[in-house]
């Protein structure tokens, strides 16, 4: 046979290397799409088991070396058994009846066939008035709260004869707290989606695409879930129902913006007449820098709260990141996988047939579009228009000064109704008000005779009672009288006289206060006692926890946090940016721009929450959670546009560099902005304080950013100092104004 002629050797090459690449082009993006769908589907089921692995719990947030904390560790040693406490308070229009007492009675007894109820309940306490009665319930802190208090309320509903009964303290608080953020799952991402669904529709005018960006961010949410959930499973991160909304509406959002990046790129390219594998290769150029340098930047400042003490906070930064990095990925990948398989028709019925337009070279002459004529408008009057920006951000600031971020109490961290919270109000009608929460205080038992002394001479404390397992009720009332201590059983006569029970040579002591657990008097009380026994008997000698110690060392903590971990962000965004636009001045100047942004945005933020909507305050982690998000956020959006403006400044000049990358981003960041604001305010939906004052910070802040910082002040500015801006790169040296 004779040989084939290198003619037709070539011929045949060129028919397989067409073939090979037709495959690759739909080969690679299937398989990308097949490996995002599987990871979806894997990860899909996990939104439901997400309480699984969280907890609201207050005391597993602290550092082990806070004093709460340490008290918390000890309690099992002398109960038995470890529990938060639930308060059953009773209510009735007059004296309690013998009747209304005995059923009280047996509704304790059957408080304790609970499931997840431990150790002893205590009999109904009756008030001095007789019209009401107290039981306390010891929940076990491994089980689900929320359950077993629901399971408790059922119980109390079949008491009748006109008792109300209402289930509060700090166990009932926490089932508030657990059913506020059922929501999450559902409620939280269906409107989060909504909003940004139909943001992309009027953007693009398009059925398919705001359907194709709504997958790329569902499919990464369900991926980052997937991984959070078993490092949350393993211990490694605290999980709880706030750190899942922000993740949820930062990966949905951060995902969309990065989509609408890439989509700009693609629709441009497309517009061109490039076929969609060229147009896939053209956008994914274009758009892989200033993706990933913004992801990287937000990374960045979400990794420094590793540096805060509080395990919500050090858990926020690693999980958010995480989100973080399958926005891009998705964004990187999936995204343009879907549009490469779909091509111009994902655009329909707006298909883009011709080349979207040249950027305007001269400025001074009119121009058509929105875009332009901004840009023009900034080239005729910059310097006014960054000075009174500036001039009204700083005003806006001004109301940091009402902002009041030291803590508000558990009774107000839900929105709406709460049955503890209206139980924790009758109850302190007919008791004292922090009945059922009391301060807990280990000390030496060659101590507790000072302790008690001291404890009793104390006007916000009413009782004093030491644990003895010697007292039918596990609890004997302390006091001292004629410089001895004297035990007296509580509930039942004991058989023997009884004593302290004692644990490594120490013993637990518990005050009850006259003022509610959670309010600020109470704080003062404890911040007083703990401050006296340190001078009294000495430095760490008596440790003071309970539910008022734990929110006195939360808001502490919180605010060392902030303090410190504000400063690191601003420098490591500030390092980034330097690296990133080769400048000094420029990353200096864009990065007070956000801190301007971000002042004004709490300030608003504090006359609203103020005089608007009534808060009785904010705790402490607000302001820094609203930096994080609005600095890293604001940022990325002057890295959008900052990046494009070097990219022109090279080719153009400075000047004429910063309006061409003005209108060459205008677009696709103000659609971001609008999508990235609407998604935090989805937040606002979940009854929860906190989450619905990150909502309407973060929100607010990322329009001031979107309108004001990056639309007039950022452009202005840069335009008013000309290329002086890049000192000192070489394009100041060499560029043109």
């Amino acid at each position: 046979m004779d040989a084939a002629s290198p003619t037709s050797r070539r011929s045949d090459r060129r028919q397989t290397d067409r073939a090979t690449t037709r495959w690759l082009r739909f080969g690679i993006p299937l398989v990308l799409v097949a490996v995002w769908l599987a990871g979806g589907a894997i990860g899909g089921p996990y939104f439901g088991k997400v309480d699984e692995v969280s907890t609201n719990d207050q005391a597993s947030y602290l550092p082990q070396s806070a004093p709460s904390t340490k008290v918390n560790a000890l309690l099992p040693d002398f109960l038995g058994s470890d529990s938060i406490p639930a308060v059953v308070v009773a209510q009735a229009p007059s004296a309690l009846t013998d009747t209304q007492k005995a059923d009280l009675t047996s509704l304790a007894d059957r408080f304790g066939a609970v499931s997840g109820v431990t150790g002893t309940v205590s009999p109904p306490i009756i008030s001095d008035d007789g019209r009401a009665a107290q039981i306390i319930v010891p929940v076990s802190s491994s089980a689900s709260v929320g359950d077993v208090v629901g399971e408790l309320r059922a119980a109390a509903s079949d008491l009748s004869d006109g008792v109300q009964v209402w289930v509060t303290g700090p166990a009932g608080f926490t089932a508030d707290l657990v059913k506020g953020f059922l929501g999450i799952d559902g409620l939280l991402l269906g409107v989060a989606l909504l909003a940004v669904f139909v943001i992309l529709v009027i953007v693009y005018r398009s059925p398919l695409l705001p359907v194709l960006v709504l997958l790329t961010s569902m499919f990464a949410l369900c991926v980052a879930l997937l991984t959070v959930w078993w490092l949350a499973k393993a211990g490694i991160f605290v999980l709880n129902g706030q750190v899942q909304g922000i993740l949820f509406i930062l990966v949905i959002g951060a995902a969309t913006d990065y989509a609408l990046l890439y989509t700009a790129r693609f629709r441009e390219a497309i517009g061109e007449g490039m076929p969609r594998w060229a147009a896939t290769r053209a956008a994914w150029r274009g758009a892989f820098e200033p993706i990933l340098a913004s992801g990287g930047t937000v990374i960045a400042g979400l990794l420094c709260l590793l540096l805060s003490d509080l395990a919500t906070n050090r858990a926020l930064g690693p999980i958010a990141a995480i989100g973080i990095v399958f926005a891009m990925l998705s964004a990187l990948t999936f995204l343009p996988s879907l549009l490469a398989l779909f091509g111009r028709a994902a655009f329909w019925p707006f298909v883009p047939r011709h080349p979207l337009g040249a950027l305007p070279d001269d400025f001074t002459a009119p121009v058509r579009g929105f875009w332009p004529r901004q840009a023009r408008f900034i080239a005729r009057r910059a310097r006014p228009i960054w000075i009174i920006a500036t001039i009204v951000l700083l005003a806006a600031g001004v109301g940091v000064t009402q902002l009041r971020a030291q803590g508000v109490p558990s009774s107000d961290l839900v929105l709406g109704a709460s049955e503890a919270r209206d139980g924790q109000a009758v109850l302190g009608d007919h008791f004292p008000a922090g009945s059922g929460s009391p301060v807990t205080i280990v000390a030496p038992q060659s101590d507790l005779t000072a302790v008690v002394s001291r404890l009793a001479a104390e006007p916000g404390i009413s009782s004093v009672a030491v644990v003895s397992a010697d007292s039918p009720s596990g609890q004997a009332t302390a006091t001292v009288q004629g410089g001895q201590l004297v035990l007296v059983s509580q509930g039942p006569p004991a058989a023997t006289a009884p004593a302290p029970t004692v644990r490594d040579g120490d013993v637990l002591v518990y005050a009850t206060l006259t003022d509610a657990a959670d309010s600020t008097a109470a704080e003062n009380v404890v911040r007083t006692i703990r401050a006296d026994l340190d001078t009294q008997l000495g430095a760490g000698t008596t440790l003071v926890g309970g539910t008022t110690a734990l929110d006195v060392d939360a808001n502490d903590t919180a605010i060392h946090d902030r303090t410190e971990i504000i400063p690191v962000i601003l420098g490591v965004i500030l390092l980034i940016l330097m690296l990133l636009l080769r400048s000094i001045l420029a990353p200096v100047l864009l990065v007070l721009s956000v801190v301007v942004s971000f002042a004004a945005a709490l300030g608003v933020s504090a006359l609203v929450f103020d005089g608007v909507l009534g808060f009785p305050g904010a705790d402490p982690s607000v302001p820094l959670y609203g930096f994080v998000f609005l600095v890293a956020l604001g940022v990325d959006y002057n890295i959008f546009l900052m990046s494009r403006v070097r990219e022109e400044s090279v080719r153009h000049g400075t000047r004429r560099g910063i309006l061409r990358g003005f209108v060459a981003t205008g677009g696709v960041i103000t659609s971001a902005g609008l999508v990235l604001a609407a998604t935090f305010a989805a937040l606002g939906v979940i009854p929860i304080l906190f989450l619905a004052q990150i909502a309407f910070i973060v929100a607010f802040g990322v329009l001031l950013d979107t309108f004001v910082v990056r639309s007039l002040l950022v452009p202005a500015l840069a335009y008013d100092l000309g290329k002086v801006i890049w000192w000192p790169s070489a394009l100041w040296r060499r560029g043109a104004p």
